[in-house]
């Protein structure tokens, strides 16, 4: 398999130090160096023995505790007089298109995008 790479990639002048014979075997770990996953806030945890895993046996898996969907929701609603609101996302390359916001009826009215929150304030 190993002269298959080296005859293929030998037209693109690629060094054959570089080339080495592909092994998906997960053998070269013990038992002692497999960790436990950590989920996602997707849900996504694999089995100790899966061959994805290899990746962190020498570091821990760093996930996020803080989603967007809760960070979002600990920004107050934004107050406005005027019956239509426009958001771009802070503006800039940060940004987003802009949108804007009817706030005819009452209650808060999100941002699509980013998820910020409007009302009329005489509304409240």
């Amino acid at each position: 398999m190993a002269t298959i790479f080296r005859t293929t990639f030998s037209r693109f002048r690629i060094s054959r130090a570089v080339l080495r014979p592909l092994s998906t075997s997960t053998s070269r770990f013990t038992a002692n160096e497999l960790v436990e996953d950590k989920e996602t806030h997707t849900g996504q945890k694999w089995e100790k023995e899966d061959y994805r895993m290899a990746r962190y046996v020498d570091k821990s898996k760093t996930v996020n505790t803080r989603h967007a969907a809760d960070l979002i929701l600990e920004v107050p609603p934004i107050a406005s007089q005027s019956r239509v609101v426009s958001c771009d996302g802070g503006g800039g390359p940060l940004g987003h298109p802009k949108v804007y916001i009817n706030l005819d009826q009452e209650g808060n009215h999100s941002c699509t995008y980013c998820g910020l929150r409007f009302y009329k304030e005489d509304h409240h």
